[in-house]
């Protein structure tokens, strides 16, 4: 793999997380991101062994998700959760925040959230992942004070969105932004240089990975690890692999 075309590839958590991907599709999808050296697989959480099992040996993380995708679960839960996680083997754990509490500014608690949380990644060297879902905040200060009580927790990775928040609107259809610029420019901002920035939802393109990079966005999530990556080999140069992405339709 071409080196330019490698580091790329690190900048992907390849998401295995729809809902209604089997065992054989989590065990392709961690086969894919093993062939294109992906930084982690985002896998569901009761698939974390297994996951590690399918990895081994492959330099590819497992990744997991808690309290997703809505953030609803009680601090215990999330605390139960990420601890199982961390002894199933997850090395990165990306939390949902509680979202209501963040649009009633009860930042005492979610301070106390992320904090219960990232002391239990500590405990395992597991790396926390702080998911606001951007889609559900109106305005720009629930974002920026989530920003600066992860700076104060020192999180591994804010990041912007699950990829399912999808918000309903006055016609009754429901629509999802993701990954905007604006949102990773002002979380690059207001987050100190040692909190890195993720990207999720919207992601889905050479151009859209090499875009966000420029914005100081270090890991992305995304399903179509395959089509980014081999669009780099031809772009950049090295052997276009061709890989699945997934079951049509993610």
């Amino acid at each position: 793999m071409h080196p330019k075309v490698l580091e790329l590839a690190k900048m992907i958590d390849h998401s295995l997380l729809h809902p209604t991907m089997t065992d054989a599709d989590l065990e392709e999808g961690c086969k894919l991101a093993v062939a294109y050296h992906a930084a982690s697989v985002c896998i569901k959480p009761y698939a974390v062994t297994q996951a590690k099992k399918w990895l081994q040996g492959s330099g590819v993380m497992v990744g997991t998700v808690i309290g997703f995708p809505q953030g609803n679960s009680s601090i215990e839960i999330k605390e139960a959760e990420t601890m199982r996680a961390c002894r199933d083997g997850a090395e990165e754990i990306d939390m949902v925040v509680n979202i209501g509490k963040v649009l009633g500014e009860d930042w005492t608690y979610i301070m106390h959230e992320i904090k219960s949380v990232k002391e239990i990644c500590v405990a395992h060297q597991a790396v926390l992942k702080v998911i606001f879902e951007n889609d559900f905040l109106p305005e720009d200060k629930f974002k920026i004070r989530l920003c600066e009580i992860c700076t104060e927790l020192r999180v591994g990775f804010v990041k912007t969105s699950t990829g399912y928040g999808m918000v309903k609107g006055t016609d009754g259809r429901y629509g999802y932004q993701g990954a905007t610029e604006q949102d990773l420019i002002l979380m690059r901002r207001h987050t100190h240089p040692d909190v890195q920035v993720k990207a999720a939802g919207g992601v889905r393109t050479l151009d859209d990975l090499l875009a966000v990079r420029v914005l100081g966005v270090t890991r992305v999530g995304a399903t179509a690890t395959a089509a980014i990556l081999d669009e780099a080999a031809k772009r950049f140069g090295g052997d276009v692999i061709g890989g699945k992405v997934g079951p049509a339709g993610y």
